[in-house]
């Protein structure tokens, strides 16, 4: 793995065994510093990620700087950035390497998704031109009781859509899962998850299509 280092002040970019050296024309707002190490802003630092990521990757990274959940359970997570802070470096980076890639990427990032296999599978959902799932729903009864936070939902169709990575094998979180999927199944929602296993063999596009398959169950039709 290589270390990317810039250069900001107008010197030669560094050149060093396992070092990826660039020069960069960086304003005060575009740094901070980390232990007393001047570094760029993650807004910054994705920005210049578009050069050398594919789209996909670079959709991944915007959804996990821009990430904010604030639930009923668990700890705050803050953004490490916000949507409009990508937006301002995007107008302010006009002309630079991999400026376009970012404009795409930055109108397919979301704010809600908590790991890259749930960005890809909303890729791979829009892929299929499936409605827009919500991040961050709520699924709850009619007392306002909190049933479950499912990672997409489609709730005019009442679907749920979760992805369950490695330690939803552990056996207490296997229990909670099925509570979960029980009681949001009582009052008329149908859950769809999809497993790392799953991916491994059909990938994110042939996992995309159980939740195809799952909310035409539930009356959505494409249009023709």
């Amino acid at each position: 793995m290589r270390v990317h280092l810039a250069r900001f002040d107008g010197g030669n970019r560094p050149v060093r065994k396992g070092v990826a050296g660039h020069r960069l024309d960086l304003l005060d707002t575009d740094l901070t510093e980390l232990d007393g190490i001047p570094i760029t802003v993650p807004a910054r630092t994705w920005l210049d990620l578009a050069a050398i990521l594919g789209l996909e990757d670079l959709v991944v990274a915007a959804d996990f700087f821009i990430c904010s959940q604030s639930r009923s359970f668990g700890p705050r997570k803050p953004a490490l950035c916000s949507m409009a802070d990508l937006q301002q470096q995007v107008e302010r980076g006009s002309g630079a390497r991999g400026i376009r890639n970012a404009k795409t990427a930055l109108g397919l990032a979301r704010v809600g998704a908590d790991s890259a296999p749930e960005t890809r599978l909303r890729l791979a959902l829009g892929r299929l031109r499936l409605p827009e799932p919500v991040l961050s729903y709520v699924v709850m009864d009619e007392t306002g009781w909190e049933l479950a936070w499912p990672d997409m939902a489609f709730p005019g169709y009442k679907v749920a859509v979760n992805y369950d990575g490695r330690h939803h094998l552990e056996l207490r979180q296997r229990e909670s899962d099925i509570r979960r999927d029980e009681s949001i199944a009582a009052i008329g929602w149908t859950s769809v998850t999809i497993t790392a296993s799953q991916v491994r063999t059909w990938g994110f596009d042939g996992c995309a299509q159980r939740v195809l398959d799952a909310l035409v169950r539930c009356g959505w039709r494409a249009e023709r």
